[in-house]
């Protein structure tokens, strides 16, 4: 029995990335033999085990075969002579297909140090056509190093495109698509994932709602660079460089969906798109298991971020509504990530990327003030709807000061 530490440690470790976790894989051995050295069996689709000692995963090395259509249609050989070769040969990218063996010599069977140093995603063999999942990791890789200048091979592109053409994203469910989708909004560069997954024609199928916004027009004074879509994009970077907040990306990301539907009699305006994108938002988490918080937050910010742009317009009752719609007075992290992606929407357009925005300081301010309240002296001289007016007049008043300001 031998072992290899294999995958993104290995690939890591040659890009002088920090390590966050090890797996590795056992040639020549069985699961009764594991079992006899102390290691615990988790995973039903194929053996995976755990070490007694430092709990990262062993598996057996396997190769594995397509017998039905999608990604859970493969069956596995996980026998004792199943080669290290063969088990790298069903990885994805040559990149995440290299080992170490226990000497910390490199085993590179299908060129992942050439690709690493050439800065090439690219697949390991014509296996990849096989997992229509693996569209969505190359996106997420494309991401993910993006900022090392890497670049997906222009074979594997194409392979992803003719996946899609084949319907095989079509097999994908919604909950690995949204676990993908998460991990990939975490990443530096999470527009990359979507402008992958656009190119390939990917975006279509598992986003329709994002790829519905290419084409769709903005005024040019407003948005020099037109195109919705290029402007959510760029929303989506700009938040990336603000916040690592995965839900205030996400909100970023879908705060524009309603301008898909805006009628072709009103283009290039967009009268009306606040309410279409809530409509067509709580669609979107409807049909994907989006986390409760990522909605709430997208939700409050697809319907004021408009208000909250006219913010040197607005008078203290129009802000404290907008400070109770969000339940900032509760909840003023949420109200702060609410002007954060308002922010990264200004900013998200061409030539004012790097624009001050002051709303975000102006209300900033007017919800201290409204928090700051002493309403403790008002419990003693009144009650229910009195106390509840005394307290809202004395936050206008704050309101109103802070405004001033």
């Amino acid at each position: 029995m031998e072992v290899f530490e294999v995958g993104g440690a290995v690939r890591d470790s040659l890009l002088e990335r920090p390590i966050t976790e090890r797996d590795w894989v056992v040639v020549g051995g069985s699961p009764a033999e594991l079992l006899r050295l102390g290691y615990r069996q988790v995973g039903k689709d194929f053996p995976v085990f755990l070490h007694p000692q430092t709990g990262e995963e062993y598996a057996l090395a396997r190769t594995e075969q397509k017998v039905a259509p999608g990604y859970h249609g493969f069956s596995f050989d996980t026998s004792a002579d199943v080669s290290l070769e063969e088990d790298l040969g069903r990885r994805d990218l040559t990149i995440n297909a290299m080992a170490r063996d226990q000497d910390g010599r490199l085993v590179d069977p299908y060129g992942g140090q050439n690709d690493i140093e050439a800065r090439l995603l690219r697949h390991t063999s014509e296996a990849f056509k096989e997992d229509p999942l693996r569209i969505l990791r190359v996106a997420r890789f494309a991401a993910r190093f993006k900022p090392l200048s890497f670049s997906i091979a222009p074979e594997t592109m194409q392979l992803m495109e003719q996946m899609v053409a084949a319907r095989e994203a079509d097999a994908l469910r919604p909950e690995r698509v949204w676990q993908e989708t998460e991990k990939a909004l975490a990443e530096d560069r999470p527009d990359i994932y979507f402008e992958t997954l656009r190119e390939c024609g990917a975006l279509a199928v598992v986003f329709p709602e994002i790829d519905a916004l290419f084409g769709v027009p903005q005024p040019p004074r407003w948005h020099p660079e037109i195109d919705t879509g290029v402007h959510t994009l760029m929303c989506l970077r700009i938040a990336a460089t603000l916040s690592t907040d995965t839900a205030l990306r996400f909100a970023a990301l879908t705060h524009d969906l309603g301008k898909a539907e805006t009628p072709e009699s009103i283009l290039p305006s967009h009268t009306g798109h606040e309410k279409r994108s809530v409509q067509i938002l709580d669609e979107l988490c409807a049909r994907m298991p989006i986390p409760r918080r990522h909605k709430e937050l997208a939700s409050i910010v697809a319907r004021y971020h408009g208000t909250i742009h006219r913010a040197d317009e607005l008078r203290p009752g129009t802000v404290l509504k907008l400070i109770e719609a969000a339940d900032g007075i509760r909840r003023p992290e949420r109200f702060e990530a609410l002007l954060t992606a308002c922010e990264a929407d200004a900013r998200g357009r061409t030539g004012l990327e790097a624009s001050d925005y002051p709303q975000r300081a102006r209300l900033r301010r007017a919800l201290k003030a409204a928090r700051d309240v002493d309403t403790k002296p008002l419990a003693a001289t009144a009650q229910g709807r009195e106390l509840g007016k005394a307290i809202r007049e004395l936050r206008l008043a704050a309101i109103g000061a802070a405004l001033k300001t």
